[in-house]
């Protein structure tokens, strides 16, 4: 009996040591792409005059590959931008072709590239007119940072592939960290179908976490999804920031690599990824009136408007504020929620995700689709359009032109001015009724598409664990339906315990997904759905058909791939001409000195004659240094990409002429900063008259640092 005890004792620890073995190769890579710092508007908020002026933190791409032992592999990108682009795969497939020199490694099919939504990254990067109204147009030089950032980390997660492991949890619930800013529409879904998610009301508050590990246990990245807008920065903010998720990036990387490593040095990568944040905001203390008689107190709950003096319902004094006392530290707060819950799944992720790696993909046309609904029915998407509240904004960033949410009825002033654009049809009329049609952009093809008419969708699995990626903001009802209908399918089709989770803002960008019944109500969302109320439907009988092509291993259908418009762009943004410094300084010198000494809470600022930052984004550099004096040599202690630091350009006239650039260290912010000499550095790039660029530097004085 004892030989018998040993001989299972012994196959039980065999297949225990089984358990440990990894069950994937897998690879984590990141690169600075964080683009123009100046003259660029930024993409989310669509405020003209919401033009960069400098960088709080830079964005990052963050690059995750997995392989099984078939070699089946895929690439999920998380970038610190507003969303993922067609043309920006077109031109980042080619770009990843050409660093491996093999176009066959990546495809459609198996890379996906997701935005975490910041509304603080510079714009032009998307191929249609309608994005492109307020970045006066195409922006060529976001377009060659982003594409450079993605592919960059890309060929560096692919090239840092070894054996390894992927572990995932959802833990508990993270609290105090999002809002509905569209309740009234969440609560024209059913009751019974709300009632399924009481626990958690109505945004979700899950994480899902996924843990990557070296065969040896080490540490190697973190990815999860949490639903919430990237709008703690708000429509006045100028500086460049991948808002709170990007501030959990880089607390979870400082955290993991060391506070000596710099922003994007590490190898460990930690990656906040976007979900269903459709209906999803950051601004937690609720949406007040803050100007009127009404001022202080709570909006009208269904069209987010406040009374002006004259009695009038205006939605411009409605808005929502974070928890902070301004949009830093509501991003700090917000932020770091995240990094804390994270960091604490982290620690408990230990169900280890086992099985093949395989994906499938399809571009659909979703101008005419025919959709088979609950019932038996059917119904049909639409050619895009937007309706009258996708003017009227939301109460993360109010619209500017006395539009109102919940507009189920149309303007005849508003209906002169869109129909120049192009009329719609009463067909179309009735195809996306109960939106009063403002701008149907699915007709306007001059000088180029106005929205996008085929849009791809794909599914990645890996073991147990599907990731839907999806072209769009779907709201917090909109993802449940979507989730729960292809965690059926899954289990249709065989699979016990899957794990299923939408990534948002995938591969192109198509507004807003809402419910049927949120369509209704033609709140922001409703009225940014671009296909109209049977939009949702469509999704989910596409990823249900793409769903069970995986599961019946068989390749799926598909639609014509987008068109590269890149040979139509139109750009109207004015390049750099020149740069000057005033007569008798030259490019560096200082303005405005530091101060002989601080303490643990100043705040050092130090300005310098500067040239324009277009002329060199220093990708992967930085413009600013906080250096700390080591013996007779200078140590880099932070950069441009810190938290605790803000660089801040202000230009001349238009784009020539003389500059300032203003260079602010909060030392109560710096982690582990230890007293001494300090000094603070700027670097720059002059444009001659001629076109010839020049580089340059400057630095303050030495000053001391007490703790």
């Amino acid at each position: 009996s004892g030989f018998i005890f040993m001989w299972h004792l012994a196959h039980a620890l065999f297949f225990i040591g089984l358990g440990a073995v990894a069950s994937f190769r897998v690879g984590v890579g990141q690169h600075d792409m964080t683009g123009p710092a100046a003259q660029v508007n930024f993409m989310g908020y669509a405020v003209p005059n919401q033009i960069g002026r400098g960088i709080h933190m830079r964005l990052h791409a963050r690059a995750f590959v997995v392989q099984d032992d078939n070699d089946s592999r895929v690439a999920f990108v998380s970038l610190d931008g507003g969303m993922g682009s067609d043309l920006l795969n077109i031109k980042v497939l080619a770009r990843v072709g050409e660093l491996l020199g093999d176009s066959s490694i990546y495809s459609y099919d198996n890379l996906a590239i997701s935005g975490t939504h910041s509304h603080s990254g510079p714009a032009g990067f998307l191929q249609y007119v309608l994005y492109q109204f307020t970045s006066l147009g195409y922006v060529e030089e976001t377009m060659d940072a982003f594409v450079e950032g993605i592919s960059q980390a890309i060929v560096e997660a692919h090239n840092n592939v070894e054996e390894g492991s992927i572990s995932y949890t959802t833990g508990n619930k993270l609290l105090e960290s999002n809002i509905n800013r569209s309740p009234s529409s969440y609560l024209l879904n059913p009751e019974e179908e709300r009632a399924m998610y009481e626990d958690v009301g109505d945004t979700d508050k899950n994480m899902l976490l996924l843990k990557f590990a070296a065969a040896d246990g080490s540490d190697i990245g973190m990815l999860n999804w949490f639903a919430v807008h990237g709008t703690c920065m708000n429509n006045t903010n100028k500086l460049i920031s991948g808002d709170n998720k990007g501030l959990a990036s880089y607390l979870f990387e400082k955290d993991i690599n060391g506070y000596d490593v710099l922003p994007g040095e590490g190898k460990f990568v930690a990656a906040f990824a976007s979900t269903n944040l459709g209906d999803v905001s950051p601004n937690t203390q609720g949406p007040v009136c803050h100007s009127g008689p009404n001022e202080g107190m709570p909006c009208d709950f269904v069209s987010s408007t406040c009374k002006d003096d004259k009695g009038k319902d205006k939605n411009e004094a409605c808005y929502s504020l974070g928890p902070g006392e301004d949009m830093f530290e509501s991003t700090k707060i917000i932020g770091t929620n995240q990094y804390e819950h994270a960091k604490d799944l982290y620690s408990k992720a230990t169900e280890k995700l086992e099985g093949k790696v395989d994906y499938r993909h399809s571009f659909l046309d979703m101008r005419n689709k025919e959709v088979v609904l609950s019932d038996g029915s059917t119904g049909r998407t639409c050619p895009a359009a937007l309706g009258y509240s996708f003017a009227a904004g939301t109460t993360d960033g109010p619209g500017m032109f006395d539009f109102t949410q919940g507009t189920n009825s149309s303007s005849p002033f508003w209906n002169v001015v869109s129909g120049f654009i192009s009329k719609p049809t009463e067909e179309e009329k009735a195809c996306q009724a109960p939106k009063p049609i403002l701008l149907n952009t699915g007709d306007v093809e001059k000088p180029y598409d106005w929205d996008p008419a085929t849009v791809p969708i794909s599914i990645f699995q890996i073991g147990d664990l599907f990731v839907l990626n999806a072209p769009g903001e779907l709201t917090t009802m909109a993802g449940r339906r979507l989730r729960r209908s292809i965690e059926g399918v899954l289990k249709e089709g065989g699979v016990e315990n899957p794990v299923v989770t939408i990534a948002g803002l995938t591969n192109t960008y198509t507004h807003y997904i809402t419910t049927f019944e949120e369509y209704q109500a033609q709140r922001y969302e409703a009225a940014s759905t671009l296909y109209g109320p049977h939009t949702l439907e469509a999704y989910i009988q596409e990823f249900t058909r793409i769903t069970k092509d995986l599961l019946d291993g068989v390749e799926s259908e598909t639609d014509s791939a987008p068109e590269d418009l890149t040979d139509k762009q139109i750009s109207f943004v004015p390049p750099v001409v020149v740069d000057f410094a005033p007569i008798g300084s030259s490019f560096g010198d200082i303005k405005e000195d530091a101060s002989e000494t601080y303490g643990a809470g100043d705040v050092v600022s130090v300005s310098f004659h500067a040239a324009n930052p277009r002329n060199n984004q220093r990708i992967g550099g930085s413009f600013l240094t906080v250096e700390r004096k080591v013996g007779d040599g200078w140590q880099v202690k932070y950069v441009d990409g810190d938290w605790c630091t803000k660089f801040m350009w202000e230009g001349g006239v238009g784009h020539v002429g003389q500059s300032t650039a203003t260079i602010e260290w909060d030392i109560s912010e710096a982690k582990g900063v230890e007293e001494g000499t300090y000094r603070i550095c700027y670097a720059g790039t002059r444009k001659h008259i001629t076109g010839k660029m020049e580089e340059f530097d400057g630095c303050s004085r030495e000053f001391s640092v007490a703790a």
